[in-house]
C-alpha cells in the first residue's frame, strides 16, 4: 500500500477540478486536481463530447476498408499493394503515441491533445485533394499516414480520458459504450461510401477519383471546426497525479503498490495482445470484401460493401451488448468469452464457403466488438502515476494494423485465396487470447477490487463552500518510494 500524495493535506474535490477547467490552461501532470473523483453525472457532458471523436475515426476507418477495394480496381494495384493504405494509416500509430502525442498529453493535458489531433487529421484529409488530382497511390498512402497521425493523437488522449473520467468501477463499461459509437461510424461509412460518397469512383472512364477528393475535403472542414469547439468545451483534466491518488484510495480493495513502469507486467502483456488483436481485426476488415466475393462467386464489390456494412452493424451491436453486460458481469469474463468465440468462428469461416462462410466471418466481427476497449482498460488498471504513459503504449500497439494486412495480402496472392489466408488473423487472435486467460488466472483479485471501489460514486460533498468562494485547490503529488 502506498501513501504520500497528501500527508494530511485536504484532497481537492471533483467540483473544484471542474471549476479549474474554466481557465482552459494546461495542467501540470504532477498536480492533483480532484478530477479522479468525478461522478457519472459530472462526466456526462465531457464524455459525450469526446464520444463524437470515436464516431469520427470509426467513420474514417470504415472509409479505409472501402477505399482498399476501390483502389485495387481504379488504380490497377494488387491486393498486397492495396494494403499500403492500412500500413500507412496504422504505421502512424507506432510513431505518434510513443513520441509527440504521448508527450503532448502529459505536458499540456487532454484539451490541447484533442485540438492537436484534430488539426493533424484535417491536414491529412486536405492532402487527399492533390493525391486524387495526381492519381498517386503513394500520395494517398502519405495522406493516410497524416490522417492516422491525427487519429492516433486523438486516441492517445480520448481512450484514457473516457476510461478515467468518471467512477473507476465503470471504466470498462464506459469505454465500451463510447466506442460503440465508433462502431456506428464503421457501419455508416461503408453504406454511404458504396451508395453515395464513392458511388462514382471510376467515373465514365473508370479512372476518376473526384468523389474521394470531395469527401475528404468535407471531413477536413468539419474537423477544423471541431478543434475550435474543443477549445471552448469543458474538459476536466485527469492528471497522472489524480490517477495515483485514485489508486491509493482503492488500495485496500486492489492491493495497489506504486511500482516503476518497467515492472508493470500486465501492461506489457496487454500491449502485445492488443498489437496482435488489432492487426488481426484490421486484416479481416480490409479483406472482408475480397473474402465474400471469393466464397460466393457472382457477388459484386458493391454487394460486398453492403455485406461489410451488415458485419460492422453486428460489431456495433456487440459493443452495446458487451458494454451493458459489464454492468452485471465482470469484464475479465466478458473478454475471455468473446475472444474464445472469435477463435471458434474464424476457424469456421476458413473451413466453409458461400453464405455460411460469410455468416461465420460476420459473427467474428460481432465478437471482436468489445476486445480493444476491454484490453485497453484492463491493461491500464492500477497504473497510477504511469496511466498516461501506459495508455500511450497501448495505443501504439494499434500499429499491429500495419503489420497483419500486408502479410494477409501476400499470403492471399500466393495462395490465390483470401479464405485460406484468414489463417493469418487466426494466429493473431490466438496470441491475443492469452491475455484474458492470464487475467483470469493471475489478476482476478486486483481487477475485482476495482469493481468494488466506491471512488466517484460516494462523492464527497464537503468542499462545496470552497468552490462557491472560488477556492479551487491544486496539490502536487509526490510519489512514495
Amino acid at each position: 500500500m502506498t501513501t504520500g500524495a497528501f500527508q494530511g493535506q485536504r484532497r481537492p474535490s471533483a467540483a473544484e477540478a471542474i471549476a479549474n477547467d474554466r481557465s482552459k490552461k494546461a495542467v501540470d501532470d504532477h498536480t492533483v486536481t480532484g478530477a479522479s473523483q468525478i461522478t457519472t453525472r459530472q462526466s456526462l457532458f465531457p464524455v459525450a463530447l469526446v464520444t463524437i471523436l470515436f464516431f469520427m475515426w470509426g467513420f474514417a476507418y470504415g472509409l479505409l476498408d472501402v477505399l482498399n477495394k476501390h483502389f485495387q480496381e481504379v488504380l490497377d494495384i494488387s491486393r498486397a499493394e492495396s494494403s499500403g493504405l492500412q500500413a500507412a494509416y496504422f504505421g502512424a500509430y507506432f510513431i505518434g503515441p510513443l513520441t509527440y502525442s504521448g508527450w503532448i498529453v502529459r505536458k499540456f493535458g487532454y484539451r490541447y491533445t484533442f485540438m492537436t489531433g484534430l488539426c493533424i487529421y484535417g491536414v491529412g484529409a486536405l492532402m487527399f485533394w492533390p493525391s486524387g488530382m495526381k492519381r498517386s497511390f503513394g500520395g494517398f498512402c502519405g495522406s493516410m499516414f497524416i490522417v492516422g497521425s491525427g487519429l492516433s493523437t486523438l486516441e492517445t488522449s480520448a481512450n484514457p480520458f473516457i476510461a478515467t473520467c468518471g467512477p473507476t468501477k465503470y471504466s470498462e463499461m464506459r469505454l465500451n459504450l463510447a466506442q460503440a459509437f465508433q462502431a456506428i461510424g464503421t457501419v455508416v461509412a461503408p453504406i454511404l461510401a458504396s451508395q453515395v460518397l464513392f458511388k462514382n469512383v471510376g467515373g465514365e472512364n473508370g479512372k476518376s477519383l473526384q468523389s474521394v477528393q470531395w469527401v475528404y475535403l468535407g471531413i477536413a472542414i468539419f474537423v477544423f471546426f471541431l478543434a475550435v469547439v474543443f477549445f471552448f468545451a469543458p474538459i476536466p483534466e485527469v492528471t497522472d497525479a489524480d490517477m495515483a491518488d485514485q489508486a491509493e484510495q482503492t488500495s485496500a480493495d486492489t492491493g495497489f503498490e506504486d511500482k516503476p513502469l518497467r515492472k508493470q507486467y500486465t501492461l506489457f502483456w496487454g500491449v502485445a495482445a492488443q498489437f496482435c488483436y488489432v492487426g488481426a481485426q484490421v486484416a479481416i476488415a480490409g479483406y472482408f470484401i475480397n473474402y465474400v466475393t471469393e466464397v460466393k462467386p457472382g457477388m459484386t464489390s458493391a454487394t460486398g460493401s453492403n455485406q461489410l456494412a451488415i458485419a460492422q452493424g453486428l460489431f456495433a451491436i456487440g459493443r452495446f451488448v458487451a458494454g451493458i453486460s459489464m454492468k452485471f458481469v465482470k469484464p475479465r469474463y466478458v473478454l475471455l468469452a468473446f475472444m474464445t468465440a472469435i477463435i471458434a468462428f474464424i476457424s469456421a469461416a476458413i473451413a466453409t464457403k458461400g453464405d455460411i462462410g460469410i455468416a461465420m466471418l460476420s459473427l467474428v466481427l460481432f465478437f471482436e466488438s468489445c476486445i480493444f476497449p476491454t484490453i485497453f482498460t484492463l491493461a491500464i488498471r492500477g497504473l497510477g502515476r504511469h496511466t498516461k504513459r501506459g495508455a500511450s503504449f497501448v495505443v501504439a500497439s494499434v500499429s499491429g494494423g500495419a503489420v497483419f494486412p500486408p502479410i494477409l495480402g501476400v499470403v492471399s496472392d500466393a495462395l490465390n485465396s483470401t479464405r485460406l489466408a484468414m489463417c493469418v488473423p487466426l494466429a493473431g487472435f490466438a496470441i491475443a487470447w492469452s491475455f484474458p486467460i492470464y487475467l483470469n488466472l493471475f489478476q482476478a483479485q486486483k481487477l475485482d477490487g476495482f469493481r468494488n471501489t466506491r471512488v466517484g460514486i460516494d462523492s464527497p460533498e464537503s468542499h462545496k463552500d470552497d468552490l462557491e468562494k472560488g477556492g479551487a485547490v491544486q496539490i502536487e503529488y509526490v510519489p512514495a518510494h
